[in-house]
């Protein structure tokens, strides 16, 4: 949920009161005369406010503590390359010149990270803060920074910290961005320093985002309400290993040495983890009153504002590297396009940052992509190496159900007291408020200490005979990598400068959280691959699939995987690799568990395939080539169901029309396509009749009700058997959500007729269905009707397009502001091809609508033979400041599948520098 911008102490409003409510009126009184006074954003509130808080990019600054000059280079797009004669420059440089086109962003996202929203927006924040400060990111960051990171790492901090403040120095809130401009109306927030923890504490959002099954463990639990065993592991089949390969295919681990090693030499033999559990307590279902605690819990999640990811859903990404072998160049060629939340300003920041002489005093020569509020660059290159990034989607959370008992927490028989710790929370316009956290021993905390509800069902829940007497009930405690402290921040600064194979997994070893697969090209053309992360191992019979019994000892971790046991692949046979979140390696040559929840692999075997017939038809991969593959929009569920919906005999003349828009169509989501309209259409009427109008209300949209079967039931129900229930979730969290797990349910199935899920109730306008033809031709004529509602009578004006569209918020005051400041700082609508679990990966929940829910944010191609070929694109722009010319300039190009010139030597840096600001000591 964005940040609510509104506050109120619940008091009635006194003079000053008054006077704000006055401003707050007038406010938007000088906002509408400026909108529709005949210029854009004229008048005084457009020069002295708009224009107030653009950076300066030109000319000279003096900016205290540098050491020497640094020159900062923008380009056409306001993207800028920074130069500097040592690290502490670089990087103070960078602080400076992100804080002047991104502050607002960073100081959000601090709020964010540290629980403090409420002292910018108010007591809408309140269970947000509390949530967060429970978890404590800020907390482990602080102690990550005093305790694990190395001394160059923490020198680099202050320098980027020296260069924000340099930045804020002598600026009030309205010269620093719009934003702060129009919270002054309403709250008296000043905007504060920034530190070193504020940055390090930003990649625990993106591990939150990036954590992996959360989500999937709580739907399979909220699914036992309804549906029995057989039924769940229907709708979370097995990765199909035989079909979509693993991203490692040559290597496998060495039960004598305990390592991962390339070769087919040795055999995986045994070890501590397994491969399969049964959950909660050894059972394969979940106590009924847990049902309450998770429903609840996951709308504490969903609540929780998004940092890069949908809050745990459909978080996916694409890259690949190709070896020189196979490519125009002879060097490798390397692509990369992480699927995020949509947002404006995009999540990722753009620059590059050049040492004047590489040497021991000055180190980098880097460029990419980053996030605003920390130093360094994320995905990119340097002058010898690229790399790139997939979620990994390895399992690093569990939930475990705790037997509170006084003051204390059951274990192994034994009482054990709670940790504890009070955070005090500052509320704009309202009271402070106190909270207590407690912790078990492992450091995990009580996230159902933040809603009493929680509290009273966890007193009424059941288990089976082997566990603890109920008592004062049961709560839900959180066990996750990213709450013990780490050094990832030491890895982003050894990324960046790494120059060989060696040198980058020594990096990717201090990669603990978010674990991410990371691929690899240098100039020398070897290509690789490496999972980093710290990744818990369990007892056997837990996979982490399921809540497990914080009483039992048998249930805790047992440690975590060695680093040389990690699977990594080195100038495979193939010549090329692809990560696309699909299973890393084949379980059958691998001990540990990773994960029971792999994405399943649609969009990387599409890659494969795609390099595969470019391979064996004898031709050789370009930076275009790469390119186009990106954009690839071919739906794979369409290649199998659409043959059968054409045999298919219909009735209806404006049904048989809209089925006739399938023949001859090539499967492609184009935005003009209206072949793809319906057919999408008609995939989310199969999975709404097939599968979610079976699942518990608290996987349903939130609103649409139904008389629903009753439990352990696919089929239809006798009408005195059916029980109205309303759906609890948010539409664009909600299942059956369409992504790839849904085509491999629907792939299993397809060519069972009367397979039970194809069953379906009858209703008032439609007769039961009673196999898979009959539920696929009322699927059809649902998603005629509903496509005439959407887009008219008339087929020749549908497109996918008119569906799918993308809307580009500002995250706080752009979601949750007055009208007219939500239209100044929004952009949008974009008519977008691609679509779900397809390589051009422009999300949308089936479940909910077909609005775009998550996008590539962005996408580059590395070319390791000259990088100055290489190309990039942003999802918006250089610029959060909404009238800059750098806000959205990007955004055009993207929906078109077009990508920019990246320039990194000196000479194609000043070639296409438009604007140059010196910063001066």
């Amino acid at each position: 949920m964005p940040p609510n911008t509104t506050a109120s102490s619940g008091q009635k409003p006194g003079k000053s009161g008054r006077k704000k409510g006055r401003k707050a009126r007038l406010f938007l009184i000088v906002l509408v005369l400026a909108l529709f006074g005949g210029v854009a954003y004229g008048g005084y509130w457009g020069v002295s406010t708009v224009r107030a808080s653009f950076p300066q990019t030109k000319g000279s600054l003096t900016l205290d503590g540098l050491s020497g000059p640094v020159d900062v280079k923008r380009d056409g797009n306001g993207i800028p390359q920074i130069y500097a004669s040592s690290d502490e420059d670089l990087f103070m440089a960078q602080g400076y010149v992100q804080a002047q086109d991104r502050f607002y962003e960073m100081d959000v996202r601090r709020h964010m990270t540290s629980g403090r929203l409420s002292e910018m927006f108010g007591s809408g924040q309140v269970k947000n803060d509390e949530f967060l400060r429970t978890m404590g990111w800020d907390r482990v960051a602080k102690e990550e920074y005093d305790k694990k990171l190395s001394a160059s790492t923490k020198k680099y901090l202050q320098a980027y910290a020296k260069g924000v403040n340099a930045y804020l120095k002598g600026k009030d809130g309205e010269d620093i961005s719009l934003e702060y401009a129009a919270l002054g109306f309403t709250n008296d927030y000043k905007p504060q320093e920034w530190t070193p923890v504020d940055s390090v504490a930003w990649l625990k959002a993106m591990a939150w985002d990036l954590r992996g099954n959360m989500q999937e463990e709580i739907d399979r639990s909220l699914m036992t309400s309804r549906l029995g065993p057989k039924q769940i592991a229907d709708l979370y089949p097995e990765y199909p290993y035989s079909r979509n390969k693993t991203i490692t295919q040559e290597g496998q681990y060495d039960s004598v040495t305990g390592s991962y090693v390339q070769g087919s030499s040795t055999t995986a033999g045994s070890a501590t983890q397994s491969t399969a559990g049964t959950g909660l307590a050894g059972n394969t279902t979940v106590p009924d009153g847990l049902q309450s605690q998770l429903s609840k819990l996951y709308n504490v999640l969903d609540n929780v504002p998004t940092a890069v990811g949908v809050n745990g859903n459909g978080i996916g990404s694409n890259s690949w590297v190709v070896a020189g072998e196979h490519t125009i160049t002879n060097k490798p060629l390397l692509a990369n396009d992480p699927h995020l939340s949509a947002s404006l300003p995009s999540v990722w920041y753009q620059m590059g940052l050049h040492c004047t002489s590489v040497s021991s005093k000055c180190q980098y020569d880097v460029s990419g992509y980053t996030f605003a509020g920390m130093p360094g660059v994320v995905i990119g290159h340097n002058q010898n190496i690229a790399w790139g990034m997939t979620n990994s989607g390895v399992d690093v959370t569990d939930l475990y159900l705790e037997k509170i008992t006084g003051e204390g927490y059951e274990y192994e028989g034994k009482v054990l007291p709670f940790t504890t710790r009070k955070e005090t929370i500052k509320v704009a316009g309202g009271s402070t408020k106190t909270i207590v956290v407690r912790e078990t021993k492992d450091g995990m905390p009580l996230l159902s200490d933040r809603d009493d509800e929680l509290v009273k069902v966890g007193k009424k829940a059941t288990v089976d005979s082997g566990a603890p007497d109920r008592g004062d009930g049961y709560a839900i405690a959180l066990r996750w990598t990213a709450l013990d402290p780490g050094n990832s921040m030491d890895a982003v600064f050894q990324l960046d400068k790494a120059s060989n194979w060696s040198e980058f997994r020594t990096a990717a070893a201090s990669f603990d959280v978010p674990s991410q697969n990371l691929i690899y090209a240098d100039t020398n053309d070897n290509i690789g691959y490496q999972l980093p992360g710290k990744i818990p191992t369990r007892s056997k019979g837990d996979d982490g699939s399921l809540p497990s019994p914080g009483w039992d000892s048998k249930y805790q971790w047992t440690g975590y995987i060695k680093q040389s046991a990690l699977p990594y692949e080195y100038n495979p046979k193939r010549g090329y690799i692809v990560t696309a979140n699909q299973a890393v390696v084949d379980k059958d040559k691998y001990p540990y568990t990773l994960t029971t929840d792999w994405g399943y692999g649609t969009r990387s075997q599409r890659i494969s395939d795609l390099i595969e017939a470019k391979i064996k038809g004898g031709g050789k991969i370009s930076t275009d080539d790469m390119r186009q593959m990106q954009l690839d929009d071919s739906s794979e569920i369409a290649k199998l169901i659409v043959p059968k919906l054409l045999k298919i005999d219909v009735a209806d003349k404006n049904v048989r029309d809209a089925q006739k828009l399938l023949e001859g169509w090539d499967y492609t989501q184009d935005a003009d396509s209206a072949a793809a309209a319906y057919f999408n259409a008609t995939w989310r009427n199969i999975l709404k009749l097939a599968f979610g109008n079976k699942l518990p209300k608290e996987l349903r949209v939130k609103g649409q009700c139904l008389n629903v079967a009753p439990v352990d039931s696919t089929g239809p129900a006798d009408e005195n058997q059916t029980v109205r229930e309303c759906g609890q979730r948010e539409a664009d969290q909600a299942q059956p959500d369409g992504g790839d797990r849904w085509f491999e349910v629907v792939r299993k199935i397809i060519d069972d007729q009367n397979n039970d899920w194809w069953k379906a109730p009858k209703t008032r306008l439609d007769k039961a269905a009673d196999n898979r033809d009959e539920l696929f031709a009322r699927a059809m004529k649902d998603a005629r009707w509903e496509l005439t509602a959407k887009l008219g009578k008339d087929m020749d004006t549908w497109s996918w397009g008119r569906l799918h569209r993308l809307f580009l918020k500002n995250q706080t005051l752009g979601t949750e502001g007055p009208g007219v400041l939500q239209y100044m700082l929004n952009r949008g609508p974009w008519k977008l091809s691609g679509g779900e679990a397809t390589v051009n990966a422009t999300g949308w929940n089936a479940a909910g609508g077909y609005g775009v829910v998550w996008v590539p944010s962005m996408r580059m191609v590395v070319n390791l033979d000259d990088f100055d070929k290489s190309k990039w694109i942003n999802l918006s722009g250089a610029s959060g400041h909404a009238y800059s010319a750098h806000y959205t300039d990007q955004t055009d190009k993207w929906a078109k599948g077009e990508l920019l010139p990246w320039s990194f030597s000196d000479k194609a840096v000043d070639k296409s520098t438009s604007d140059t600001l010196v910063l001066k000591p």
